[in-house]
């Protein structure tokens, strides 16, 4: 039977799939997009070895299985299909795996507590099956129809681990979040099965409060590997999952280069742009677009200081959504404290500095006003909160390869 392996879908877009199987085993992976009326047709004529299956065929493959196991049958999805010798196809369900090791490399324990699954459909009935199985007390599901809804999400504010098991907060939505977290007085844990962005608004909110906050990138890559077990027949350790999340995750994040204007910002992010094969995005650039046409000193002259941090900030907002970019910010995006979340959903944070004395002041409307080193010594503490890594500008190339090593880009 030819080997052939690959994810089944209706619209796949871009997937990290291919690239954690070619690294767990060595092998190429393929994208069937196939619409539901050539479903049937795929699963009883396709020529693969074994397949992945993602929304919204989970449900569907089912009845052209000719057996399950028993996770599968349990939980009524099927993630995993492998085209047995006999030309039968057997069901199985790696999202169990996936998420298992998730919550147990979390260190988060279950036992006893009450938890929240977010959603009614798709993955979540593997959550609330992983949960049970780990001990968990009451599994409450919350839907926007069901018996507790949004509208009495306030019943539950004792639960002390919620996950989302929906899409909500998914690239492009950025920003948005399944529900409010202000009311968890009790959290300990959430796990978002979402992983772009990296940081989604439901994370940051329960990472504010104190709790665990861990994306579905981990789940995505150790549902891969148990697949790869099964599509082989072999058995491979579970150290190669972190390794391949780390790298997956540095693959993905920004670098967001922050500090005063003059800095070298736009410079060293071009530098290491090149160095490491990544989009460079000059948030300034961008500014008259968002402006209909005017330069920022006309916007500074015209419409005054609010009206340009309201547009930087609406840039920033479209610009940190992306993945795998460097992004020079302007020097005061620090000023507004609703610009970090954006930064933090999808980038590490560089702090560039620079000898006050050797900050240009010409064409830079702030630092004419205040002058340079009064404007510094005013903006500094927000720099150095907000920068997870602080870089002296010791020379353009110096400073990139810095980077690029300390960050392992």
């Amino acid at each position: 039977m030819m080997e052939r392996y690959g994810l089944l879908g209706e619209h796949l877009g871009h997937s990290f799939s291919p690239q954690i199987h070619k690294a767990i085993g060595g092998y190429d992976y393929e994208l069937f997009e196939v619409p539901p009326e050539r479903l049937e047709k795929f699963l009883k004529t396709g020529e693969f070895r074994a397949i992945n299956v993602t929304i919204p065929y989970k449900k569907a493959v089912i009845p052209y299985c000719a057996a399950l196991s028993p996770q599968a049958a349990e939980i009524g999805s099927v993630n995993t299909i492998v085209h047995r010798e006999d030309g039968t196809l057997y069901g199985d369900n790696t999202d169990y795996y996936g998420f298992l090791y998730t919550v147990r490399s979390s260190g988060v324990s279950a036992a006893g507590k009450k938890c929240i699954v977010f959603g009614n459909g798709g993955v979540a009935p593997t959550v609330r099956a992983v949960l049970r199985d780990l001990g968990a007390g009451e599994i409450v599901t919350v839907s926007r129809r069901g018996e507790n809804n949004f509208q009495n999400l306030f019943r539950h504010y004792d639960a002390q681990i919620l996950v989302n098991a929906t899409p909500v907060g998914m690239y492009p939505k950025n920003g948005e979040s399944v529900a409010d977290l202000a009311g968890f007085e009790r959290l300990e844990a959430a796990f978002d099965l979402v992983y772009n962005p990296s940081v989604t608004e439901f994370l940051r909110q329960a990472a504010d409060k104190g709790a665990a906050a861990v994306n579905g990138l981990g789940m995505l890559v150790a549902q891969a590997k148990r697949a790869s077990e099964i599509f082989r027949n072999v058995q491979i350790d579970d150290a190669v999952i972190d390794p391949i999340r780390a790298q997956i995750a540095r693959q993905e994040m920004n670098i967001a280069l922050i500090g005063m204007a003059g800095s070298g910002k736009t410079t060293i992010g071009r530098t290491l742009a090149a160095l490491t094969g990544r989009k460079f995005v000059d948030c300034d650039d961008l500014i008259p677009q968002y402006a209909g046409g005017k330069s920022i000193q006309d916007i500074f002259a015209q419409d005054g200081e609010d009206a340009f941090r309201k547009i930087e900030t609406a840039v920033l907002r479209d610009v940190s959504k992306e993945s795998g970019c460097v992004i020079a910010t302007g020097g005061g995006v620090v000023t507004r404290e609703e610009n970090l979340p954006l930064l933090r959903q999808n980038s590490v944070t560089v702090l560039l500095r620079r000898n006050v004395e050797d900050l240009p002041s010409d064409g830079r409307p702030m630092s004419q006003k205040h002058g340079v080193a009064a404007l510094y010594e005013r903006r500094r503490p927000l720099y150095e909160a907000w920068g997870e890594y602080t870089f002296d500008c010791v020379g353009v190339e110096e400073t990139a390869k810095a980077i690029k090593e300390a960050l392992c880009l």
